[in-house]
This record gives C-alpha cells, structure tokens and sequence, in this order.
C-alpha cells in the first residue's frame, strides 16, 4: 500500500537523488522536480521527473498543482524560501528541509562565520546538542541565512522538519573533500602532511543517511531540529589511511602541530583546531533513526566516483564546487616545507 505523494526540490542534486530512491523505494508516489528535470538511473520505476526554477513567479504553486502529503526540500536558503513554502501550507502535509550544522555558535559567539578571524575557531561541545545556540538570523553568510529559513519555518504552522546536515559525502558531490586524498594518491604523492596532529573532526554525513532520515521523517510529520550526521566522525588522519586502504596505496603521514603553514602547507577540507561532531541522540529518539552505512564502510564507492569524474581533468574543472577553495595540491610547497623541517 502506497505512503502518499512526496514532491521533492532539487531531486539531481547529491542528497536528492538518494532521497527520491529511499522514498520511492518505500512505496512513496514521488514527483522529482528540478532545473533541469532530469532523472537518475537509480531511481525504481514510476518515479516523475519534473523541470521546476522554483524562484520562477508562481512556478512552484503550478508544478504542487493539488499538493503533496510531504514536500522534501534539498535547496531551500533563507526566509524567501520559508515564506514561500508557508504559502503553499495548505496543499503541503508537512515538509522535510536541509539546513546546515553551520547555524551553531559557541559559548563566545564564535561560528563557521568567525574562522578567518584571530582565535575564530568555534569550540563546540563534543558532540553538539540540537539545543546549542546558534548565529543570529540573517541575509549574511550561509549560516545565518539558514537559521533564518529554520525560525521562519517552524513559526509558520507548517508541519517542518530541519535537518541540520554535517560534512556532506558520497556519490554525486560537486565539491568531494575526499578529492584531498584521493588525488594525492593518483598522483604518487609518498606524503600526507596535516596540521593539528592530524587530530581534525569534521562529522561526516553520507547522502544514503540523510536519506534515511527524510524517509522517517516523512512518516513521522512535525515541527523540528535535528542532526543529520554519520555514526562515526573519524580524524582527518583516519580518513588519510582510509583512502590510501581503499586505492590500495602506502604513504607517510607528517604531523605537526598548530594552524597549517605558509598558508596552505597542512591545509585540508576538514582541518580546524577543534573537532565538530553532532549528537544524533534526539534522532535517534525522534525517529527511530538507525544509520544505513557508516564513512568507512561507504568509502569505496566515493572514491571510486571521486576517481572516475577526475580523469585527467584538472581538479577544479572536474568538481567545480571545490573552486572557491585555495590550492589544495601545491606539491612544490609542501616540498619546500618538508625539505626545510628536515
């Protein structure tokens, strides 16, 4: 017997692809909007592409035509988004939307937001409770944009749950920070040189569980906060030798401790002098949450994607999302550093 209808924003995007199979594969009559409407060759049999710019006037009203009984967000951002949703409440049941762990602050107000600055580093509590403070709504940074798209959300009368997501991972990243390592690999590097001791957390969420998350979610409609995040965040040197394991490669870890040096020199996509880990307790609860794979277990397959989309493209061609970060592959610096610390 089917679930109902699922209307899902953003469904060719990385989490939704995963999240149209999971609710589809659930017995969910799924109606897959996006730019370009396309489809994925993962998805069961009935699933309906549709082309949606929801920004376009009215666009979205059309393409809900009498409703759906959940609404799964991927691509939501701010308080234009969440007003936009509340004024289709009564076609939608309730909604399922992404937001960001980046919304949290610590106890001196620092944040994502506060990195750059001297002594910027937020130092959550490990792991970080659904409860933490979080940054002032706002138009900006991405944090504070998405706050605002929480609070407007949940005070809208809208069935809405928040999932708070981690360091996204898995197939059909634009932006893999997995490609850190993997490259190096390809490359022959003999070196992974880290700052921090190497002791760098960034919780990891692969798409498959966030997926599952939206799928109980569904089933269960409310008004609600919660972390989405992998049953393990493991340190950036654990995930060094986990894609060395994977492409079957052996190379010497150089630890140092403090802030990457020269600028870059130990510099990677999870470095911070702080872990970030999420408490998935109230999930857990909440949901009944279980998680479907684990990083390490979900590894290969990542690395596997990461590896075929390289090809001998240049990194930043191949996965334009990682463009607005510095030059993570400056052989020549890392070298220099090595051969002055020797």
């Amino acid at each position: 017997m089917g679930k109902g209808t699922a209307f899902v924003i953003g469904a060719t995007g990385q989490i939704g692809r995963a999240a149209v199979r999971a609710l589809a594969e659930d017995g969910w009559e799924v109606r897959a909007a996006s730019r370009g409407g396309g489809s994925d060759p993962g998805w069961p049999d009935g699933v309906r592409p549709l082309a949606l710019d929801r920004d376009g006037e009215g666009a979205l009203a059309a393409a809900l035509g009498d409703g759906c009984d959940v609404l799964v967000d991927m691509v939501a951002y701010d308080g234009g988004h969440a007003r936009q949703l509340a004024g289709l409440a009564d076609r939608i049941g309730s909604a399922v939307v992404i937001s960001s762990g980046a919304v949290y602050e610590d106890d001196r107000g620092r944040s994502f937001d506060t990195q750059a600055e001297p002594d910027g580093s937020p130092r959550y509590p490990v792991p970080i409770p659904e409860t933490l403070a979080t940054v002032a709504p706002g138009d900006r940074t991405y944090g504070t944009r998405k706050i605002q798209l929480e609070r407007e959300l949940l005070a809208s009368g809208l069935p809405s749950t928040l999932l708070r997501a981690g360091a996204i991972h898995g197939p059909h990243c634009r932006g893999p920070r997995e490609l850190f390592f993997v490259k190096r690999a390809l490359d022959g590097r003999p070196v992974r040189v880290l700052a921090h001791g190497g002791r760098s957390r960034f919780h990891p969420a692969h798409v498959a569980n966030i997926a599952e998350l939206i799928r109980l979610a569904a089933l269960r409609p409310g008004s609600r906060v919660l972390n989405a995040a992998d049953p393990q965040a493991p340190t950036v040197a654990e995930i060094s030798a986990a894609v060395d394991e994977v492409l079957g490669v052996r190379s010497e870890t150089v630890l140092f401790e403090g802030a990457p040096q020269e600028g870059l020199v130990g510099l990677t996509p999870w470095g911070g002098p702080h872990p970030i880990v999420y408490d998935m307790a109230q999930a857990e609860r909440e949901l009944g949450y279980r998680p479907v794979t684990g990083y390490v277990q979900s590894l290969p397959e990542t690395v596997a994607s990461i590896a075929d989309r390289l090809g001998d493209k240049d990194w930043r061609e191949a996965f334009p999302g990682m463009a607005n970060y510095p030059d993570l592959f400056d052989y020549a610096a890392e070298d220099a550093w090595l051969a002055g610390r020797a």
